[in-house]
């Protein structure tokens, strides 16, 4: 009998410049845990949801990757988590919550490496209203 393979997780890899100051970030600001680390490359965790991160290989690997990386991580009452992350507003490059018209409250924060990280979470009022009504 053939069964077919399961995806467990897929995990976002970030290259980044300064190991210790990314893995601090993700730690303090958004409640991620290094469960591996090394000056090379580490793993962070969060609620069984994983980040890679990797050391960049040069300057200039840097200089084409910020800016220019950007992942979304999906949580579930934004508002605690906002308003810890909000504390953090004068170190780090944020946008305030802000409601999206697919039916997603968010907020925006960059981290060290100039990663844009997007939080978001469902805004229920606000996801049914755009949902297309049947027709019957």
């Amino acid at each position: 009998m053939n069964t077919i393979p399961v995806i467990k997780r897929i995990s976002p890899m970030l290259a980044v410049a300064d190991m210790q100051k990314t893995i601090s970030f993700y730690e303090n600001v958004l409640g991620f845990r290094a469960t591996m680390t090394s000056t090379e490359y580490s793993i962070i965790e969060r609620d069984g949801q994983t980040i890679h991160l990797m050391k960049a290989a040069s300057e200039h690997v840097m200089e084409c990757v910020r800016g220019h990386a950007e992942i979304y991580v999906e949580v579930s009452d934004i508002h605690a988590l906002w308003e810890h992350v909000k504390t953090f507003k004068d170190q780090y490059n944020t946008r305030d919550l802000f409601d999206q018209p697919y039916g997603m409250t968010e907020f925006q924060i960059g981290d060290p490496n100039d990663c844009l990280v997007f939080v978001g979470d469902r805004n229920l009022r606000r996801s049914r209203s755009i949902i297309p009504k049947a027709n019957f």
